[in-house]
């Protein structure tokens, strides 16, 4: 399998379709949840309570809401599913620029080092809408559109969930060339 990419829209099915790639792995799965746990806000609850439901119960479940790194790096050869980019982006944005790209480098850098390994990692697409209104917004909505473009470079297959379908963008295109992040 190798490094695989599922990204979508909010509420499209990329987490379910990233479950189906795990389990067709046929491999032991380590599941990274990148959600911190908000114990006062209980629609965060009962959405993690579904994502855990969804899961089989031999599969080994992971919190980890920054240090991705270390967690691919030190997992055992096994299917690792990464669910999501975007909280864990968010977990971040405290991070100034100068860090913020220190650490996509390592974290891509150490993706690429074990692509001997099944790594899939689930992103979402926040910027198919409006410009968001304040400085955070905008600065998570380039984090993340950044981060997703340049892991769909070497990722393969790169899968877009929308509209309730499943479509495989690596074998109907082809990844831009690479450019500044800067300008895009």
């Amino acid at each position: 399998m190798g490094i695989i990419l599922v990204t979508g829209p909010a509420r499209s099915g990329k987490s379910e379709w990233a479950e189906t790639l795990a389990i067709q792995s046929s491999k032991p799965v380590i599941y990274v949840a990148t959600a911190q746990l908000e114990p006062n806000d209980s629609e965060w609850l009962v959405r993690i309570e579904q994502h855990r439901l969804r899961r089989p119960k031999d599969w080994v479940t992971l919190e980890v809401p920054q240090q991705l790194v270390k967690t691919i790096v030190t997992s055992p050869k096994s299917c690792l599913l990464i669910d999501s980019l975007g909280t864990w982006v968010a977990n971040q944005l405290e991070e100034d620029e100068h860090n913020w790209e220190e650490t996509v480098q390592n974290f891509l850098l150490n993706l690429e080092q074990v692509a001997d390994r099944d790594v899939i990692l689930v992103a979402e697409e926040t910027g198919w809408g409006i410009v968001p209104a304040y400085p955070i917004g905008r600065t998570f909505r380039d984090r993340l559109g950044n981060l997703v473009r340049r892991l769909g470079v070497f990722a393969n297959p790169v899968y877009l969930v929308t509209g309730g379908h499943i479509l495989n963008l690596s074998a109907l295109g082809f990844p831009l060339p690479q450019t500044n992040p800067i300008d895009n």
